[in-house]
């Protein structure tokens, strides 16, 4: 079988074990796969246990790569579970791959199965460079909700929207940029410059084609997130852009600023089809009906309003005695 043939030729040149394999572009990358289908499952297994195994092909390779390796073992409840502290530790050793040794220490120091203790003290003769061994499991253990953190902005994040296609993220921070990330394995697929101020809101079209960012330069921009593009920048409001939606056909996209305005964009012609005033305190979230027929704002006076985009109207406003009786009154139902 070409697969055993294989393996068994590069056995020869790896007598002290597979982690001092040649790094001729192809082994580090495929050992595992070969394993799996020559179907040496219990040497898989060792191998992806092996601290020295994990070094070795993180020096070679990189995070995504060693992790792919253990989608080979899913039933393998050790090995689901080394890399789950891997993906955890993703975003780290993104930065860092020296850090493997502190990652694994402080993620399963207190797993008592034999196998892994045995990889930690695999780990803990680890000398290629200093590094520091936590004496307590002070970091994330794998298992739980968190299931990988993506890390690149300088300031803080403070919006984010999903791909229609549930396959990337794409986020908006104070450090002026966006950032577009396949979440799935924590790569960074590109970042969006432009913006000279704070990105505070961005919003996809339903075609997922297209994202909307708004900013504290008062401007909204377009982007082709795809390719980086900046497609067109909107300009109108007097203040920060602090919310932005788009509606359900992709025509029209509706803003709100901190001047407690919300203005209606064509934005394919960059043209303010209207102006919505009524809020006395900056717009703070925006969302729009499923029929694309109303906007609803929330706003720091302490309100939501119910708007008729298409005209301009202001058809209700929620106060904190609003009750049921108001709600119904919108739908257009009787009230009892």
């Amino acid at each position: 079988m070409l697969h055993n043939r294989l393996l068994n030729a590069y056995a020869q040149k790896c007598l002290d074990g597979w982690h001092t394999g040649v790094n001729d572009g192809y082994f580090f990358q495929n050992l595992a796969y070969h394993l799996h289908e020559a179907g040496r499952v219990r040497k898989l297994q060792r191998l992806l246990l092996d601290f020295r195994w994990l070094e070795a092909k993180l020096e070679k390779t990189n995070i995504n790569a060693l992790l792919a390796d253990y989608d080979f073992l899913p039933q393998d409840e050790n090995v689901q579970l080394v890399q789950g502290a891997l993906r955890l530790s993703a975003h780290v050793l993104n930065q860092d791959k020296t850090e493997l040794a502190t990652q694994l220490w402080g993620r399963l120091q207190s797993v008592a199965v034999p196998e892994i203790q045995a990889m930690l003290e695999q780990a803990k003769q680890w000398k290629a460079t200093p590094w520091l061994r936590p004496l307590t499991p002070c970091f994330t253990r794998p298992g739980g909700a968190l299931l990988r953190t993506l890390s690149g902005h300088n300031n803080e994040v403070r919006a984010i929207a999903l791909t229609p296609d549930g396959k990337y993220v794409i986020s908006g921070s104070l450090d002026s940029t966006l950032k577009v990330w396949n979440w799935q394995t924590g790569e960074e697929v590109r970042t969006l410059r432009g913006h000279d101020e704070e990105v505070r809101a961005i919003a996809l079209t339903p075609d997922g084609k297209y994202v909307i960012s708004g900013s504290s330069d008062e401007t909204l921009k377009i982007w082709n997130w795809r390719t980086g593009e900046e497609v067109r920048t909107l300009k109108g409001h007097g203040s920060m852009v602090t919310a932005v939606v788009v509606t359900p056909d992709g025509n029209y996209i509706i803003s709100g600023s901190w001047n407690g305005t919300l203005k209606v964009w064509d934005w394919q012609t960059g043209e303010v089809v209207r102006t919505l005033k009524g809020h006395s305190h900056q717009v703070d979230a925006l969302v729009v009906t499923p029929d694309g027929k109303c906007i609803i704002s929330g706003s720091a006076d302490k309100t939501l309003k119910v708007w008729n985009w298409q005209i301009g109207e202001d058809v209700h406003t929620f106060t904190a005695h609003s009750s049921y009786r108001d709600l119904n009154k919108i739908k257009g139902e009787n009230t009892v």
